[in-house]
């Protein structure tokens, strides 16, 4: 946070989520990848996960809704994992 400017917005054990400008970056150590990383992308609307699927990318987790988000996650070539996510849907159930 200090070298590169973000602030941190929250933190826990395994996860963090930082902010700059208008962007914010959720860090985790949650899920595991055979040496990737993982990247929290907020996004906002969902039209990308159609371009991914449309595109091919290896779909890791198909579109869920939750109480904080409305999230998919999608594998680059290289193994790391981009967790995309909007604003909760309020057309679809939440999961808790």
């Amino acid at each position: 946070t200090e070298t590169l400017g973000w602030a941190l917005e929250w933190s826990s054990d395994n996860m963090g989520s930082v902010h700059r400008d208008n962007g914010r970056l959720m860090l985790s150590q949650l899920i595991p990848v055979n040496g990737g990383s993982t990247a929290w992308i907020g996004l906002h609307d969902d039209t990308l996960f159609e371009v991914y699927r449309q595109a091919g990318v290896t779909v890791v987790q198909e579109p869920e809704n939750w109480n904080w988000g409305y999230e998919m996650k999608v594998a680059d070539p290289d193994g790391n994992i981009l967790w995309l996510a909007t604003g909760p849907r309020d057309d679809l159930p939440q999961r808790t």
